[in-house]
């Protein structure tokens, strides 16, 4: 039996709401083969004084290419890579396997305020990574980062940003307005020439956690499924909105997308 394969390469979010449990969840509801490279484990807790544990670049390695000669995916993942010199180890390898269909997911900073990308490998990223990217898919504060420049306030702003990003080098530009108050939950999808603009209802909840990896994963998994960028934007913002509408809280500050509600709705 043939299964479109996709491999995130990410962060290990011990709650269970992002980073590479959200990709396997959402790789999983959307019947495609997940693997996974762990470039950190996030832990953030009150009882220790460490919540980031990032792994050894030997390991980080030999996970991708673990998935390579085992498997083989058809699409690739980056979520949060954390430090320079890992970055310079993924993207090594992405250009080593010839790698076509990446999507870069520019994790910076979580959703309980832990920062999840070193301030000195911003360049790093947009040098070497960014370039190999089919899709890199920003949120607002993200899209800020990387150009250095205010953080967008508006759909027309989102615009802006979206063609600059696309100056770095991805084929496509997704800029997530998520975060935009004022306004629906508008995404901006730019290729170089068309400007699509792409809306769903807001969902007024806090409980996003993972909503953005899960966003980005479903795009790889359709990706994988061989849909072209625009369709596999749309469907992953349909599975991404599903799973805010009936997010998952545990009382305990900002809870989970509901990565099963796509598939029982």
């Amino acid at each position: 039996m043939s299964i479109p394969r996709v491999l995130t390469i990410a962060g290990s979010a011990a709650q269970g709401s992002a980073g590479i449990q959200a990709d396997l969840k959402t790789f999983q509801e959307l019947d495609v083969y997940g693997m996974s490279a762990v470039t950190a484990l996030v832990a953030n807790n009150s009882i220790t004084d460490r919540g980031i544990f990032t792994q050894p670049l030997e390991a980080v390695e030999a996970q991708i290419h673990a998935s390579f000669e085992h498997v083989g995916p058809d699409v690739l993942k980056t979520g949060m890579l954390f430090t320079k010199d890992i970055i310079q180890t993924v993207s090594g390898l992405i250009r080593d396997y010839k790698i076509k269909q990446v999507v870069v997911d520019p994790v910076m900073i979580g959703k309980m305020g832990s920062q999840l990308l070193k301030d000195e490998a911003i360049t790093t990223l947009i040098e070497q990574l960014l370039p190999s990217a089919l899709v890199i898919t920003p949120n607002l504060m993200e899209a800020g980062r990387l150009l250095n420049a205010p953080v967008p306030q508006s759909p027309d702003e989102m615009k802006w940003a979206a063609r600059e990003l696309h100056k770095l080098g991805a084929d496509y530009v997704l800029v997530k307005g998520g975060s935009l108050e004022d306004y629906p939950a508008v995404d901006i999808l730019f290729d170089g020439e068309q400007m699509i603009e792409l809306e769903s209802k807001r969902v007024n909840t806090i409980h996003t956690s993972g909503a953005g990896c899960t966003y980005s994963a479903a795009i790889t998994a359709e990706l994988a499924k061989g849909k072209s960028v625009e369709e596999a934007v749309r469907k992953a913002k349909e599975f991404v909105t599903a799973a805010i509408e009936v997010a998952l809280s545990f009382d305990r500050g900002i809870g989970s997308t509901n990565h099963a509600a796509f598939r029982k709705r």
